[in-house]
């Protein structure tokens, strides 16, 4: 779904079909990106790949941190990024993966990164909001017409 840019408000008009022949992938991209980057979290979490703590590790990462229930939350932290991303990666039931998706990164940002500072390379809140708000708009645009919730005619 290609968008028409008004050529006379841009600076160099010349630039509006490089901006219009890309308007159409651009969303879909975004959205698998947000979705395919949740998905190594959860891997780590839930099964302990790429060096994460698998279920164990995240509980008791979780409950050292003060969240309780610890494994309840584990499951559920791990879930929303492994199954929430491939969800989003695919976008079916987009808006629903996407909510939990945001919750679960402000969560991230303000209980587990905000006492750190703003910066991420000191372990700051700047990452977890950014990709908390890549996730809200993804959760309110939805799926998009490269998804599968356009396919099946139906989002939430």
């Amino acid at each position: 779904m290609t968008e028409k840019v008004d050529r006379s408000k841009l600076i160099i008009p010349a630039v509006a079909p490089l901006y219009e022949g890309l308007s159409c992938i651009a969303y879909p991209l975004m959205r698998v990106v947000v979705g395919g980057f949740l998905v190594p979290h959860g891997m780590q979490k839930l099964f302990g790949a790429f060096g994460g703590g698998g279920i164990e590790g995240t509980t008791a990462g979780f409950a050292k941190m003060g969240l309780e229930p610890a494994p309840l939350l584990a499951v559920l932290a791990g879930g929303t990024e492994f199954f929430g991303g491939i969800l989003i990666l695919l976008g079916l039931f987009t808006r629903v993966a996407a909510a939990g998706a945001v919750i679960l990164l402000l969560v991230a940002a303000i209980h587990v990164h905000y006492a750190n500072g703003f910066f991420a390379g000191k372990g700051g809140y700047e990452f977890a909001l950014l990709w908390a708000v890549m996730a809200f708009y993804v959760f309110v645009r939805g799926g998009g017409h490269c998804s599968i919730d356009r396919k099946i005619g139906k989002e939430f």
